[in-house]
């Protein structure tokens, strides 16, 4: 049979390989626990507040207070609290431990030596880290939902911004929020993935992408700042708010969305281009 470099390293393959490690199903459990811990914590905690009115996109309304309305607003509640750091640093794992932990382990010349193309390497691992970071975003409100259905009820979403949504209404607008979630979250994966590249440590490129998240998002808050902040690939990572208006206008997201997915694709470029040059020893 004659060689052919489309059919080294299949996807399938690739996948298996990752979705078999300890880091994967840890990953996912931590995206499955976080709903769970915090309705036992809001049903059964000694107060069914958090204390004061908390700024929640263009309203305020407390959060521990709306996430108990009901399914759908427990879902919404979470999405806000979890993509900050939970998926941030989950997507960061999946992207920025895939190729930097075959280097660590010595395997990754032993790939190359199969031989796998460089290129397909990468595009391969690309393209299983954000199947696996799609993945993990979309357990968060499946999860959520079920976990808010059974401790608070299906109640009608309510929205901070003073719309309120049937059921099948309210789904379809937390499809709009996760599908923009998933796509704001694509310059942490470009950005965990390039680091991934240029190191053999992988908790070293994990750690230094949600830092840099971490102090964007600080960078972020600071007015001072003025028209820079826009210029910040975290700067819309919660125009998602514009979903829950009765009438959704999507022109912010649809900046936000296309400046995050921009930024990640160029990183991911770069990581390409900087492995194809790359020295591999280990």
């Amino acid at each position: 049979m004659s060689y052919s470099a489309s059919k080294t390293l299949p996807y399938r393959i690739e996948m298996y390989r990752q979705l078999k490690r300890k880091r994967t199903a840890i990953a996912y459990l931590f995206v499955v626990s976080l709903p769970v811990l915090v309705a036992i914590a809001v049903k059964f905690g000694p107060s069914g507040n958090s204390g004061g009115p908390t700024r929640l996109g263009s309203g305020t309304t407390d959060l521990i207070g709306l996430a108990t309305i009901g399914a759908s607003n427990f879902t919404v509640t979470m999405l806000y609290f979890a993509t900050p750091f939970l998926l941030v640093t989950v997507i960061a794992l999946f992207n920025g431990d895939t190729v930097a932990s075959e280097a660590s382990w010595s395997t990754l010349r032993y790939l190359l030596a199969s031989p796998v193309p460089r290129a397909r390497l990468l595009v391969q691992k690309i393209k299983v880290s954000l199947s696996l970071s799609v993945l993990a975003v979309l357990i968060m409100p499946i999860s959520s939902w079920i976990v808010g259905a059974i401790a608070f009820g299906t109640k009608p979403l309510q929205s901070p911004l003073g719309a309120t949504f049937t059921n099948p209404v309210a789904i379809s607008r937390i499809a709009i929020i996760t599908i923009y979630i998933a796509i704001s979250l694509m310059f942490v994966a470009g950005l965990a993935f390039y680091l991934s590249v240029r190191t053999d440590a992988p908790l070293g490129a994990v750690g230094v992408a949600v830092a840099i998240s971490i102090l964007l998002s600080i960078l972020d808050t600071i007015t001072a700042l003025g028209k820079i902040r826009d210029w910040l690939p975290v700067h819309y990572a919660f125009s998602w708010f514009d979903a829950l208006a009765t009438t959704i206008d999507y022109s912010v997201m649809i900046r936000g969305g296309s400046y995050c997915f921009i930024a990640g694709t160029i990183l991911y470029a770069l990581a390409i281009n900087r492995f194809a040059h790359k020295d591999v020893t280990s």
